[in-house]
């Protein structure tokens, strides 16, 4: 009912948002006589602050355009990876004309940068995507608002966070060969469970994780988040924060943990902090101080921007990792897509180096609880793994902002190059396929259909036979009298025949098109005729 409530007083609050803006407007463009008044600036500061204090905050974009690779101007384009019900998988592409830069472009590592659903959109994570597309080939998990998610497309819990982790590092696996991984906060748990589960089935797991301020083990230094979710119940939480989706969004009726709630927990633990905020905003817009008003609004569409998450994700979470405790414990379970139950073991994990990142004066995560990453890790040897304090960082300093870009990431960087290895892209049923060799790919591709679907022909009732009676007769007709033609026929009997053994080992779909049954019957149908031809010969001559 709540949720309703706020839908329709924001409904009635627009028009007059609406107004605001027009007024703010009308006081400060020099082209209108309002703004000649002795207190227009004022007036204009005025409304556009409470503009913005009521206006709607829509989902931002990246708008990550280009960036700057050692002086050479990159191009940068973004597109989606993969679509999941519940996550986009987005890929922020690189282009140059510059030889040397491109080259230097290919060869850079991949990273799968996984952003935290805790309430924000991932393009909180916007200065942290732009300094690695620097140095390396970068995608990024983009979570959807539940609210726009249809009550078809199911429900979401927290092992199908698990679960779409995974799915994403098999992807990019396939592509490059292997990848590194970043988690920011609250995916740290989640990533850390996925690379486990796949270092117990044996599966190939990332180069290095890095995780940044993330809650592994929650009761180190808890901070005001840990305390509320230790303070309440989970039956607490079940029925004060959780409410379903009203009838003017696709996903009506699914239950969630509004954005609207989740944004007022993040003012109310700095609430002089925002006051004093918008205040110099206040200020600034009557000095006349554009940067600095420009910026604020810059960080506040983004700090207002939030979205609903699904309520069984999120109440997991809160059981999970801040009251149970069970990746610590060892008593987590993820069910996998197939239904399968299995148990988190970092311990299992051998191949993966691992750098945790702390902020000194984070609190969000408190000091101690990403480093435990370490001890669970117990399989990875000591110089495969790193730990670093960024002093004076806070919770966002550590993934965005001066510190993140002169402190953190220089570190991150060498670590993920001191752990590369050369890619090798997987290519699909062709090898040596390179993809910028268009004309020799579909020579390969076109080899490769004309060869493979000759075993699919021999399987067939009509082919075998006549490809048996084809190898007999020649043989026959030869022990009489050796032709020209029937000599020949045999050859190209076995030039078709071996053919299929090598398109065995090029996994071609078994859907290929199948002009391979006149192929095998060819050297039948020759073979035939010359043996015919040859009796007729013999005839003629007996007659004469």
């Amino acid at each position: 009912m709540l949720y309703h409530i706020y839908e329709t007083q924001r409904s009635l609050m627009e028009p007059f948002t609406d107004f605001a803006q027009a007024a703010a407007k009308l006081f400060s463009n020099p082209m209108s006589p309002f703004s000649e008044s002795p207190l227009a600036q004022r007036m204009s500061a005025g409304y556009e602050l409470l503009y913005r204090l009521g206006k709607d905050y829509e989902k931002p974009a990246f708008e990550i355009h280009s960036v700057d690779v050692d002086g050479v101007g990159v191009a940068v384009h973004e597109r989606i990876e993969m679509d999941k019900p519940f996550c986009e998988l987005r890929r922020f592409k690189r282009f140059s004309d510059d030889t040397a830069t491109l080259t230097k472009l290919k060869a850079q590592p991949v990273v799968l940068i996984v952003a935290p659903l805790s309430g924000h959109y991932a393009t909180l994570l916007r200065d942290t995507v732009r300094t690695m597309l620097k140095d390396h080939k970068v995608y990024i998990t983009d979570w959807k608002n539940a609210r726009l998610v249809p009550l078809a497309d199911g429900e979401f819990h927290l092992d199908d966070y698990v679960n779409y982790v995974q799915e994403f590092i098999r992807h990019l696996q396939g592509i490059y060969g292997n990848c590194h991984v970043i988690s920011v906060c609250q995916p740290t748990v989640p990533v850390l469970a996925a690379v486990s589960l796949m270092a117990s089935r044996g599966e190939t797991t990332p180069l290095t994780m890095t995780m940044m301020g993330g809650p592994i083990d929650a009761r180190k230094s808890p901070t005001s988040v840990n305390n509320l979710a230790t303070n309440r119940s989970f039956e607490w939480f079940e029925n004060n924060v959780i409410y379903r989706v009203p009838e003017n969004f696709p996903g009506a009726g699914r239950r969630v943990y509004p954005g609207f709630l989740q944004y007022t927990g993040f003012v109310a633990m700095n609430p002089d902090r925002h006051a004093s905020s918008h205040y110099d905003y206040f200020k600034d817009l009557i000095k006349g101080d554009d940067a600095s008003a420009e910026a604020h609004r810059k960080f506040y569409d983004e700090y207002n921007a939030v979205l609903d998450m699904d309520a069984d994700y999120y109440l997991e979470t809160i059981q999970t990792v801040f009251q149970d405790y069970k990746l610590v414990h060892g008593t987590w379970d993820v069910r996998s897509p197939d239904g399968k139950i299995e148990r988190v073991r970092p311990q299992d994990i051998t191949t993966t180096a691992l750098f945790t990142v702390e902020g000194e004066l984070d609190d969000i995560s408190g000091s101690g609880q990403t480093e435990a990453a370490h001890d669970l890790c117990s399989g990875i040897v000591r110089k495969e793994q790193r730990h670093l304090e960024a002093k004076g960082a806070g919770h966002y300093g550590i993934f965005s902002g001066r510190r993140w870009r002169e402190v953190v990431y220089p570190q991150v960087r060498a670590f993920i190059l001191e752990h590369e290895k050369p890619q090798a892209k997987i290519a699909a049923p062709v090898t040596e396929t390179p993809d910028d060799n268009p004309p020799k790919r579909i020579a390969a591709a076109a080899t490769t259909k004309a060869v493979a679907p000759v075993p699919k022909a021999t399987a067939k009732p009509i082919a075998k036979p006549v490809a048996t009676a084809a190898v007999k007769t020649p043989v026959k007709a030869a022990s009489k009298t050796p032709t020209k033609p029937t000599a020949k026929a045999p050859a190209a009997v076995a030039t078709r025949w071996v053919a299929p053994a090598p398109a065995a080992t090029t996994s071609e779909p078994t859907g290929a098109a199948a002009p391979a049954d006149v192929g095998v019957a060819t050297p039948a149908k020759t073979t035939v005729t010359a043996a015919a031809s040859a009796r007729t010969r013999r005839n003629a001559a007996r007659k004469a």
